[in-house]
């Protein structure tokens, strides 16, 4: 079972993109309503805000869950490892939870940057190692090269998004997903069917919608800078949806919007 559905991990809070007093408010708030996961990446810039704001937070570090992301232009052998250990000196940290990959190269080949995840892994700067943005394909071809269990592929997941070849593949492959756009960003508030079922079970749209994801199997990432939304993101334990409802929004996947789309991102894979 991956790191993110042990209890109270399965919700994330994603730094991305806080900095400065931003980000340690946020934190602040976030620590107060219960999260105890924290997600950043090199490429986010605030790595070493993060590392300041949880540094006198107050929660035992054994508590907490820090997730960073190695980025693109720090895959050559001679800049991986020591990129980590950069952002292990920026987080204050001995060694990161979870490590993953941000993205997979442009040219596809998975192989190299696996190899180095798993070196970093070996030498004692990460307890747990992973991907993000891979297709179906690489998760497939991921699991047949590592040694070491990949714990999660963090993946754009909304109920606006049909990604049933990535559960598929996370089925095949014992990859677990997670998410990140949870609510595509706000598209999802465009659709009444969150905020009707919400009405009929004491939820918001948003917590609807995040509700889902958990029930598809997901671990969730989700930002706010406010304290409110912080707290209504992260309490969303207490219901359940039926599969009625479940199905419903289910359909909202024909919908196909996509948030990191290849105009947004020139280096994104193609989609599966």
């Amino acid at each position: 079972m991956s790191i993110y559905f042990q209890p109270g991990l399965e919700r994330s809070f994603g730094t991305y993109p806080l900095r400065g007093e931003e980000l340690a408010s946020a934190v602040r708030a976030a620590l107060a309503t219960g999260y105890r996961a924290f997600d950043t990446a090199q490429g986010y810039g605030n790595e070493a805000d993060l590392g300041l704001a949880l540094q006198d937070c107050g929660v035992p570090r054994e508590q907490l869950c820090i997730t960073s992301k190695v980025a693109l232009e720090n895959f050559a052998p001679e800049r991986f490892v020591d990129s980590v250990r950069e952002s292990l000196d920026k987080l204050k940290l001995a060694r990161l939870d979870v490590l993953l990959l941000h993205w997979a190269p442009a040219d596809g080949d998975i192989a190299p940057s696996l190899a180095l995840l798993e070196q970093a892994a070996d030498l004692g700067l990460a307890t747990h190692i992973g991907v993000s943005n891979y297709t179906a394909a690489m998760m497939r071809q991921a699991a047949r090269l590592m040694r070491r269990p990949l714990v999660t592929n963090q993946v754009e997941f909304h109920p606006l998004l049909d990604q049933g070849k990535l559960l598929a593949a996370a089925g095949e492959t014992g990859i677990p997903l997670s998410s990140y756009c949870s609510v595509a960003r706000g598209e999802v508030f465009k659709y009444p069917l969150f905020a009707e079922i919400g009405a009929a079970v004491g939820k918001s749209a948003a917590q609807v919608a995040l509700r889902w994801i958990l029930q598809k199997g997901v671990a969730i990432n989700t930002m706010s800078t406010k304290p409110e939304n912080i707290a209504a993101n992260f309490d969303i334990m207490d219901f359940t949806l039926s599969s009625v409802d479940m199905a419903r929004i289910d359909a909202l996947g024909a919908t196909d919007y996509r948030v990191v789309t290849s105009a947004r991102v020139p280096y994104a894979p193609c989609w599966d």
